[in-house]
């Protein structure tokens, strides 16, 4: 096989599985296929970003509730197997190399929710197509799941910005800002139950700081007065100050001295079970403000494929109301929007997202830098130096499978 011949994937160890390796990332090789069956596409994955909503993806690969290892099937070769590994859902672009299906012609410009792959071969539903988008027939998940089954066309997207930074941010952003923006529209909808201010932890993640950003773009538009508190580690403080996002920013250790009274919404980004025991006890005390609602919209303190993450319920736990602490609510943006699409027309619901991508799109180049890295062997590098060390808030991670000199000579049609 030639290089460009080569498909490589960053597959990640089930946790299920008996370990076959001491690393929990491997790069697998196997060749590209030379024939599609009836209505399929080869997509050359060009890049995708990768920060802490993927270790979620794939700490939460195997549970029930979510499911992200069957999106896309790991490959089969030597010690690799769907049976042993997972590839983590990615959001990137890539290009359309070859098709069988009538109405989608190689050389299209795609994003969606790819792989960490040089190629993607998946199904097209025959009928499930338009001029924005079409999709990946996925039976086997629940029907909720359809946002992710969609394959965005480039040509057709209002939101497509056809540049490299424009793709970058979008890679970085658009995934994590939809779950913070339609979060926010969730808990405003719901009247946010009369809170005066919102505490947010892991508040240097960019969910968090998206929904605080979107926090704030509400209160400058004289809808709500909520005050914004960040809660983020030592090593973090200066980068979350640096955001101007949040009204006050406070370490793990010293909240307590943000949290005074009034009525309190906590969004959880962390899933730091520790800190969470003591920031409700902290809410159980006579001195404390009240806590009227609890949520948990991500778990970036999880290590790549944690165990913890098999024993969690995530079941959505109802809202109690009547206790001095109430339930910890968990958040699915897709269970959100499909409520929204009943109760807003789909202009009005394109209309509010097109104002708030552009918006963002001039708002955000600040907030990170950017960081890329190419080739199978350097991503694989960058991969195990974040599950040693963590990601550093103040980098965004593009990476991608290809190296400078494989990528030359790949046609834009095969």
């Amino acid at each position: 096989m030639t290089s460009s011949d080569t498909n490589f994937s960053l597959c990640f160890q089930r946790p299920s599985a008996p370990e076959v390796s001491r690393d929990k990332a491997v790069i697998a090789a196997v060749a590209i296929p030379r024939h599609l069956p009836p209505n399929s596409i080869l997509i050359k994955v060009d890049r995708f970003g990768f920060s802490a909503n993927n270790i979620t993806y794939q700490a939460l690969g195997e549970q029930s509730h979510f499911r992200y290892y069957d999106f896309h099937p790991a490959p089969e070769t030597g010690d690799v197997s769907p049976k042993t590994h997972g590839l983590v859902p990615v959001w990137g672009f890539g290009t359309i190399v070859a098709s069988s299906h009538p109405k989608i012609l190689p050389g299209e410009r795609i994003y969606g929710y790819l792989a960490p792959s040089r190629y993607l071969l998946v199904p097209v539903s025959p009928s499930d197509v338009n001029r924005h988008a079409f999709y990946v027939p996925r039976p086997h998940l629940p029907a909720d799941r359809r946002p992710y089954n969609q394959i965005i066309r480039c040509a057709g997207d209002p939101e497509y910005t056809p540049t490299t930074l424009g793709e970058d941010l979008t890679m970085l952003y658009r995934p994590l800002f939809w779950t913070a923006y339609w979060f926010e529209d969730w808990i405003f909808s719901l009247g946010y139950r009369g809170a005066t201010a919102f505490v947010i932890s892991s508040a240097s993640a960019k969910t968090a700081f998206c929904a605080a950003y979107l926090i704030g773009k509400r209160r400058s538009r004289g809808e709500t007065n909520v005050k914004i508190v960040g809660v983020t580690s030592k090593g973090n403080t200066a980068f979350t100050k640096g955001l101007s996002l949040y009204d006050e920013v406070v370490e793990y250790d010293s909240f307590k001295s943000a949290l005074g009274q009034g009525k309190w919404v906590y969004v959880d980004v962390a899933g730091n079970g520790d800190f969470n025991k003591r920031l409700f006890a902290h809410f159980q005390t006579p001195e404390s403000g009240e806590l009227v609602t609890s949520v948990a919209l991500g778990m970036t303190t999880l290590a790549p494929a944690s165990e913890k993450a098999t024993s969690l319920d995530w079941t959505t736990p109802t809202f109690t109301g009547s206790s001095k602490v109430p339930a910890l609510e968990q958040f699915f943006m897709v269970e959100w929007l499909d409520v929204r699409k009943h109760q807003l027309s789909l202009h009005e619901i394109f209309r509010r997202q097109k104002q708030a991508w552009t918006e963002l799109m001039v708002d955000c180049i600040p907030w990170v830098r950017l960081e890329h890295v190419s080739g199978a062997d350097e991503v694989k590098k960058a991969y195990d130096k974040i599950a040693t060390s963590g990601f550093s808030p103040d980098v965004g991670f593009i990476w991608s499978l290809w190296d400078e000199e494989a990528d030359k000579n790949v046609p834009a049609k095969m």
